[in-house]
């Protein structure tokens, strides 16, 4: 019998996700800006919002899953938390897991007729995301927020609905103080 080294490891220590056939992508403030209420001149088009780290095995297919790792910067835009793009499930009947690796956020949540709360997000956390439930990161810490996940290959990520129905609620950081504004 053969043993093989692994494709994928993740120290969840450290909440680092790393191998050959992790893919990673970046989001920069130049393509974030629509998430955010108002633009900030003085934030740079190329500072680092957040990082996607994600391992998956198998075809779109019933029981293949994604392994991932989100990194969200603890970079505010004019005082608003920074945040991911968020998104439903192409396919509504497929949950999601979050799991809190480092630092300290909230995972945003909207129903289907706009109605939105949150949970909070530390290491240690674990959040069942129901499928039907749009779904965003925000990092209200001053160090890296680390969460990990794990959702059916199949699930796919609707963002143009999001953008057609925003989250109505935004979160902002005025020294230590969290306020929520909602819309």
């Amino acid at each position: 019998m053969k043993i093989f080294e692994p494709k994928a490891k993740h120290d969840f220590m450290n909440g680092i996700l790393q191998g050959d056939a992790v893919e990673k992508s970046v989001k920069l403030y130049k393509d974030a800006k629509h998430f955010y209420k108002n633009v900030d001149a003085d934030l740079r088009d190329d500072t680092v919002m957040y990082e996607v780290y994600l391992y998956s095995k198998g075809d779109d297919k019933v029981g293949n899953l994604n392994w991932g790792l989100t990194v969200l910067k603890p970079v505010s835009v004019l005082g608003e938390c920074n945040m991911t793009r968020g998104h439903f499930h192409k396919d509504l009947n497929c949950a999601e897991f979050y799991f809190g690796f480092a630092g300290k956020g909230l995972l945003l949540l909207m129903d289907e007729d706009g109605t939105c709360y949150s949970e909070k997000v530390f290491p240690g956390s674990v959040h069942h995301i129901d499928g039907r439930v749009a779904h965003r990161l925000i990092n209200i810490g001053d160090e890296d927020m680390k969460v990990g996940a794990c959702w059916p290959v199949q699930s796919g990520h609707d963002y143009e609905r999001i953008e057609k129905f925003p989250f109505k609620a935004r979160i902002y950081k005025d020294a230590n103080d969290i306020k929520v504004e909602e819309e």
